[in-house]
């Protein structure tokens, strides 16, 4: 199986792309962590995000290297879980989520996986290889 979390943990920001009303929408969101073939993030539930995902859960989220050179883009459908313990990781990994939020219980939090579909990379020597997980 090819290894996708060490992409996403060298590179932790990307940018996710949602259907707002029929029109693509994209925005800059930073990957939290990887369990299996789920990958985690994390938003408010004030946000037109929110709302987005929960009309339409099917995603698609991009990251690259910070020189470029490689890319990685990740499609499937987005699950909302209400597990203390993954908040509380997602506070611990980083400190400036913990700073916003104060604590794993705050009603706002919300976190998200995708449960990939579709995983695709990119490199100008190798091109495109897709692979499938579903």
């Amino acid at each position: 199986m090819f290894d996708f979390h060490s992409i996403l943990k060298d590179n932790l920001y990307g940018v996710l792309a949602t259907d707002d009303k029929g029109k693509p929408k994209t925005r800059i969101i930073q990957y939290l962590f990887s369990i299996g073939d789920k990958v985690y993030f994390g938003t408010t539930n004030n946000k037109p995000t929110y709302q987005q995902l929960s009309n339409n859960p099917y995603v698609s989220f991009c990251s690259h290297k910070s020189d470029y050179s490689g890319f990685l883009t990740i499609d499937g459908k987005v699950n909302f879980v209400n597990d203390l313990s993954l908040k509380e990781r997602a506070m611990e990994d980083y400190p400036d989520i913990k700073a916003i939020y104060k604590s794993p219980n705050n009603p706002i939090f919300e976190i998200f996986f995708i449960d990939i579909e579709t995983v695709k990379t990119f490199d100008f020597k190798n091109g495109e290889r897709i692979y499938q997980l579903s």
